[in-house]
């Protein structure tokens, strides 16, 4: 295969972060772009000239000329477009949360087993070089085993707004529910949750959580949109990984550039996505290449992007919810 040729279905702020970093691979080439609100596929086309416009995923999904979709729509848009691609012989990557109901993700798992095709979440802090560096330090015994891990994700509070829609777990602690269950290599067995509620809506604004894993590693998680957007911080997130040999740690609140100017502190974030002359940087493009070079070298590397863990992740989730509003001990 000389390119991949890829597809985005969804263009938010995020499916826009998508095609920038599709245009940036040589290894890739952007077909097609779907979203269903006219203004905004304009917009898009605009921006990524040669790819073909659709406002239909499902015409779109008709082509069989297309290796790879990425799926970012609303997270309780994700299935149909999902199941609908690896069906027509597409491989699939879901962003994060790949679902919020867990026979959804089941589903989805299913549907690319039976297609003989590969279906991935979009958990790209697997691809951040600090995250991977800890797992790596894990696997090579310099940590020794993990016995107890901590995560902490802060977002601005105005971002609440947006994203109450769904349960804090859903979108803030999903990613650290992934990392969580690489890091131990192990299936979490029992979750306790507590979260508090402060303005009245379905999700918590903030969010603790603690995971034992069947091999002994306890798990901390911390979320909150609780970060006052004046402080100019707009992602401030901390990890510490405790194992019988060693300890691994890091926070991003106080690290990287700041720009201080008349209206306040700015915070820019280089390790997830960043565009600067054309080109885009961190790790949804490394994600996005690496999955490129595994579809052209006939699927070799596809395990280090675990669907099955994301479908763990769902079910560990699902138990927090429950958790969280009745107070008690969930056993998986």
């Amino acid at each position: 295969m000389d390119k991949v040729r890829a597809a985005v279905i969804g263009l938010g702020s995020w499916g826009e972060s998508h095609l920038e970093a599709y245009r940036s691979l040589p290894q890739v080439e952007l077909v097609a772009i779907c979203d269903n609100r006219p203004d905004r596929l304009r917009a898009m086309g605009e921006k990524c000239g040669t790819a073909d416009r659709y406002e239909s995923y499902e015409e779109l999904l008709r082509r069989d000329d297309i290796d790879l979709v990425s799926v970012v729509t609303y997270e309780k848009e994700h299935l149909a477009p999902t199941l609908q691609a690896l069906q027509t012989g597409k491989h699939v990557l879901v962003e994060k949360p790949i679902s919020t109901r867990l026979d959804e993700a089941r589903a989805m798992l299913e549907a690319a087993r039976e297609a003989g095709r590969q279906v991935l979440p979009g958990h790209l802090l697997r691809f951040d070089p600090r995250y991977a560096e800890i797992y790596r330090s894990l696997r090579e015994g310099q940590l020794g085993a993990p016995v107890s891990m901590y995560f902490k994700r802060s977002r601005q509070r105005s971002l609440f707004e947006t994203y109450k829609r769904t349960h804090t777990v859903y979108e803030l602690s999903i990613h650290d529910l992934d990392l969580a269950v690489w890091f131990a290599s192990s299936r979490v067995i029992s979750v306790r949750a507590q979260g508090r509620f402060l303005t009245g809506a379905a999700a918590p604004e903030v969010l603790w959580a603690t995971l034992q894993f069947e091999n002994g590693t306890l798990a901390i998680l911390h979320s909150n949109w609780m970060t006052p957007d004046e402080a100019g911080i707009a992602i401030a997130d901390q990890v510490e990984v405790i194992g019988t040999g060693g300890i691994a740690h890091f926070e991003t609140a106080g690290s990287g550039l700041q720009v201080w100017s008349g209206q306040g502190r700015r915070t820019t974030e280089f390790n997830i996505h960043h565009e600067l002359n054309g080109q885009t940087y961190g790790a949804l493009r490394d994600q996005l290449s690496f999955v490129a070079d595994c579809i052209r070298g006939g699927g070799q590397g596809f395990d280090y992007l675990s669907f099955a863990d994301a479908v763990h992740g769902v079910e560990i989730a699902d138990a927090i919810v429950h958790a969280c509003s009745s107070g008690q001990e969930i056993r998986l």
